[in-house]
């Protein structure tokens, strides 16, 4: 009888079981389509509805759980566009999830309170959208997680102690949200090799001792100090004793003024005297001395790089001197920004130095030249319809000459007469970003992978963010006098290994041109909406500019010319615009050049880049980020996409889920 018992209750455990699996699948079905149904735009998902299982929809992934039933265990719907409110109820059924990915959509709200009840959760990515409200508790309870992104965002509350509570957790992303107050002293994640909490301007206070290790690009934007930071204050000083004052006469105070205009008038009367005592042959060497002092630092480094279209024709033998032999009977010389070279020359020198133009612009046309003897190589840009004073033009020269960073060439001097107006940098002999992507042919793209792109744009935006540091702490939405105003992919010098570049022809808009932005022309693409002369870009319109560059990057098309035809004008391929419509009607993936498109490995890197992309080519320029916002993430991207790749290279059986 006992036995019979038995077999008995195994049996309707058993069809309980297996009622139970049945539901679960039944249970994930219906959380997603509660969940497709309480988001604005969910209903264009492609989702069949009148499938009995989610499996095959896009989006869903679905593997044996521990039962042995298929349950649904990946949700990853990025860039679709989905807004609204995530109801309860919903993420939180799906309890067979391990991954789950709603990043850069416009979802508002609180994330919601049953996350915690995902058990088996390890990738948690809710970045870029439009969440407020704290990190709720339930998240602190997933012992599994490891891949945590709530950037960009609205969330608020402390960085707690909480997070220990998950011990393997290796990925946390917090930046560009409204978190306050200290890092918990005690906070201590024992797996973490990622964090970053940048641009939470309301932190403060010493990072905990445990994330002194992290690089300084993990704290950017906020109050906090010490380990990668400068060290934290040790407070005020005591406030010094208070003295006895005493009050000046009427007739002392009479007798300083007095004194003090009388000093005044012996000053300008002795200035006056030396500048009339001075002969006018001086002028090009107190021109060369203000240019070296300028700043304060030493003189930079400026590449110029090709610009032509047809790389048959880029580098064409001059039969004519780069400079007209007219300059030299101005009695006018070459200025040099900083110490002489260490081979001197002169502009004569220059004359006789045979010429290759490297490419024709709207400012000028670029020759390289090779001096007597072979060596040195120099970049001279000849500019044309300048129309500054001599004395604005040296200014504005010393500006840039003062500039020196290992992503912009340097500028060694330059030359000014009525007729001519030349800068002469060293030269770089290496093509151009331009041509790599688009004159090479598809051999070409396909050697340069999506961490070599990625490697080139950090390089240019580290020269671009220099330049933008450089021009002091004034509004990135104000004009500055050091701008870059021209990035295109023609302007980034690409080095033969193909792992960096160089940020030409910087402050040269500035200095050349009518101002009126050319709409007929490659540049045109590049230049922000709200751009209307090319001689005052600021740098939120910098930022713009390099956005297109970045989706240039990833796309492998050519901003602003026309399908079929060889230069620009009205009806080219507004690249932005582009962009986000494929983004918004299709699957992001259909966006990225072929040569990069199956790169799985990056993927998540790949998708990372291209949302900066977008950011940067926002329409509003208050809604840009800062080119040292830009400069972080994309390190971050390069740093995760090298990481993957020597994580490949030696374990090629295992993946990484973030």
């Amino acid at each position: 009888m006992a036995r019979r018992v038995v077999a008995v209750t195994l049996v309707v455990l058993a069809a309980l079981l297996a009622a139970a699996a049945a539901q679960d699948l039944a249970g994930d079905r219906a959380a997603l389509l509660a969940l497709r149904a309480a988001l604005d735009r969910g209903r264009l998902l492609p989702w069949d509805i009148t499938a009995a299982t989610p499996c095959q929809w896009r989006g869903v992934t679905c593997a044996p759980s521990n039962t042995g039933e298929q349950r649904v265990v990946k949700l990853q719907l990025p860039g679709k566009q989905l807004s609204g409110t995530i109801p309860a109820g919903t993420l939180g059924n799906l309890t067979a999830l391990t991954k789950l990915s709603l990043r850069h959509n416009g979802i508002t709200g609180e994330i919601p309170a049953d996350v915690g009840d995902l058990g088996e959760l390890r990738v948690l990515s809710l970045r870029n959208n439009r969440l407020t409200g704290g990190v709720p508790d339930g998240v602190f309870s997933l012992a599994t997680l490891r891949h945590l992104d709530l950037a960009l965002n609205g969330l608020a509350g402390g960085v707690s102690q909480e997070f220990n509570r998950l011990k393997q957790l290796d990925t946390l992303f917090l930046e560009r949200n409204f978190f306050s107050g200290e890092l918990s002293p005690g906070l201590y994640l024992p797996s973490i090799l990622r964090l970053n909490v940048s641009f939470n301007a309301e932190l403060t206070g010493p990072v905990p001792p445990s994330l002194a290790w992290l690089p300084a690009s993990s704290f950017l934007g906020t109050g906090l100090c010490n380990g990668p930071l400068t060290a934290c204050s040790s407070g005020a000083p005591p406030p010094a004793p208070e003295k006895t004052k005493k009050k000046l006469s009427r007739w002392a105070i009479v007798g300083i003024i007095v004194a003090a205009a009388f000093v005044l008038l012996l000053i300008m009367g002795l200035v006056a005297f030396l500048r009339r005592r001075r002969s006018p042959a001086e002028a090009p060497a107190r021109s060369a001395a203000a240019a070296n002092l300028h700043g304060g630092t030493s003189p930079i480094t400026v590449t110029v790089a090709r610009t032509d279209r047809d790389a048959t024709a880029a580098v064409k033998q001059s039969h004519a001197p780069p400079l007209a032999p007219a300059m030299v009977s101005e009695g006018k010389k070459l200025v040099f920004l900083g110490s002489a070279p260490e081979r001197p020359y002169d502009l004569e020198t220059l004359l006789r130095a045979s010429a290759e133009v490297l490419g024709k612009g709207t400012v000028g046309t670029t020759y390289r030249a090779t001096l007597d003897g072979g060596e040195p190589v120099l970049a001279i840009k000849r500019l044309r319809e300048v129309r500054l004073s001599e004395r604005e033009f040296q200014d504005k020269v010393a500006e840039l000459g003062a500039l020196h960073h290992d992503n912009l060439p340097r500028l060694r001097a330059f030359f000014y007469s009525k007729e001519e107006k030349l800068l002469v940098y060293d030269f770089v002999g290496a093509g151009s970003l331009s041509s790599l992507l688009h004159d090479a042919g598809a051999d070409g793209r396909a050697r340069l992978d999506f961490t070599a792109r990625a490697r080139i744009a950090l390089a240019a935006a580290r020269g671009v963010a220099f330049i933008h540091r450089a021009g002091g702490a004034s509004s990135s939405s104000s004009s500055s006098s050091l701008t870059h105003g021209s990035i295109k992919s023609s302007n980034i010098v690409v080095t033969a290994a193909r792992d960096g570049a160089f940020v030409s022809d910087y402050g040269v808009a500035g200095l050349a041109g009518s101002g009126e932005v050319p709409r007929r022309d490659a540049a045109a693409g590049y230049h922000a909406p709200e751009v209307t002369d090319a001689r005052a870009v600021t740098r939120s319109a910098d930022v713009y500019s390099f956005g297109v560059v970045v989706l240039e990057l990833l796309t492998g098309r050519a901003p602003g010319i026309p399908a079929g035809a060889g230069g620009g004008g009205e009806g080219g391929v507004d690249l932005p615009r582009w962009v986000r419509s494929v983004v918004q009607e299709e699957w992001t993936s259909e966006v990225f050049d072929a040569a990069i498109a199956n790169e799985e490995r990056v993927e998540e890197e790949m998708l990372r880049l291209l949302q900066l992309g977008m950011d940067c080519t926002e329409k509003h320029p208050d809604r840009r980020p800062s080119m040292d916002e830009v400069e972080a993430r994309i390190e971050r991207i390069v740093e995760d996409a090298c990481r993957k790749a020597d994580f490949s290279s030696t374990d090629g059986s295992r993946s990484v889920s973030a």
